[in-house]
């Protein structure tokens, strides 16, 4: 039975990975483009973060250790 079992659970796993277009359902359409656009945007662009939802990371590295400023919200156990 396990050596059914597994190899089920994998081909499962592995059909979770793929990756097509997206489309609207069958009789569904897009929703109506925002005002003042010019043109109805694709399912690529409005799956697009927007910066302030994704901002990008910083990995600034300290040169040397600093001592760390007081934090008023670091209360010790009761």
């Amino acid at each position: 039975m396990r050596r059914l079992v597994f190899p089920a659970a994998v081909l499962l796993l592995a059909a979770c990975g793929q990756k097509t277009d997206l489309e609207p359902l069958a009789g569904h359409s897009l929703p109506p483009a925002p005002l003042g656009a010019k043109a109805q945007p694709d399912s690529e662009k409005l799956l697009e973060l927007d910066p302030l939802a994704a901002p990008p990371r910083s990995v600034e590295l300290r040169k040397r250790s600093e001592e760390r400023q007081d934090d008023p919200f670091d209360l010790p156990p009761e």
